[in-house]
């Protein structure tokens, strides 16, 4: 019972947020707002582009629609909340902490397993053509996308129980702008010690199995593109890989940044690397993916042609 009551004496948290300058609010409001309209609108239409065009019904781009719906809710989980902190109170509930945090985890791991899918895809696609039909079938592709939906919330859901058996009876002011594990075991009057062994054993697993998995699949691309005789043909071998490969490296990039260092030093100059993944690497995704693949720019523009008012005749 007197850990219970401890734990209960911090029933909600403070988010900081990104400044505490009053006159950066509504700026801060307008540019998120802005940047959380283009997630949204811009995997919308991914998919919608993606589902009504029978030509983009292949493993490829069954991968991405997938991922612009994992966007479209990782953008949700984090800008929405960011949004109501710059105009209203920066307080949090304990339970909506752990929440958010949950979706984040597991969310932001969803991310990455579905960009190892997509590299694999790549890889059959380049490095074994005669049999990609048979090994990305539907059903194994079905299968990649249930596992790369299902473990990550196996995985947040383990750190969120862990970080639940802390006591927090000291500070509730969070440094960040949104729940993250860090940030909130600094806040923590228990040892934290079980945590952190957790995190650097089993959540760096998680994180970089996928990206491991990503380099080993980009080699073999490589050495088998370097061994295609025309200079034509390496350049549509590289670049059915150039969006995925520029995607990868802004998601990871900032993910290792913020997460392959030690709790000691987590400052707030981590906040941009963390805005990168949670927040611009969504935006910039349907871009990134659309830019330079003429199919999918093609079905963009049959769909938004379809929503355009057609003249009435006189």
């Amino acid at each position: 019972m007197e850990r219970a009551n401890q734990t209960s004496s911090v029933s909600q948290f403070i988010l900081v947020g990104l400044t505490s300058r009053p006159e950066d609010q509504k700026p801060l409001f307008i540019l998120f707002l802005t940047i959380y309209l283009v997630t949204v609108t811009g995997n919308l239409l991914i998919i919608l582009a993606i589902c009504s065009d029978h030509q983009l019904h292949s493993p490829m781009y069954f991968f991405l629609s997938v991922l612009s719906f994992t966007d479209i809710c990782f953008s949700t989980t984090t800008v929405p909340r960011m949004l109501e902190n710059f105009l209203s109170e920066k307080t949090i509930s304990y339970a909506g902490c752990l929440t958010q945090m949950y979706f984040i985890y597991a969310l932001g791991n969803t991310d990455s397993f579905l960009l190892a899918a997509m590299a694999f895809d790549r890889y059959v696609a380049i490095c074994d053509p005669f049999h990609y039909v048979t090994t990305m079938s539907h059903r194994r592709c079905v299968l990649m996308v249930v596992f790369s939906c299902s473990f990550p919330h196996l995985h947040s859901l383990l750190h969120t129980l862990l970080l639940n058996r802390l006591t927090f009876c000291g500070s509730n002011v969070i440094h960040h702008f949104l729940c993250d594990l860090s940030p909130l075991m600094k806040l923590s009057c228990s040892s934290t010690f079980v945590n952190e062994t957790v995190i650097m054993i089993e959540g760096s697993v998680v994180l970089v199995t996928p990206f491991l998995f990503i380099t080993l699949s980009y080699v073999q691309i490589l050495i088998t593109v370097l061994k295609i005789p025309s200079a034509a043909g390496k350049g549509k071998a590289f670049s059915t890989c150039g969006s995925h490969l520029t995607v990868v490296t802004l998601f990871y990039g900032s993910i290792f940044y913020v997460y392959l260092q030690p709790l000691s030093t987590y400052t707030v100059r981590d906040h941009i690397a963390t805005i990168v993944y949670t927040v611009l690497t969504c935006m910039l995704n349907p871009f990134i993916y659309s830019l330079r693949n003429k199919d999918l720019k093609q079905a963009l523009r049959k769909l938004t042609g379809r929503w355009k008012p057609q003249a009435v005749p006189s």
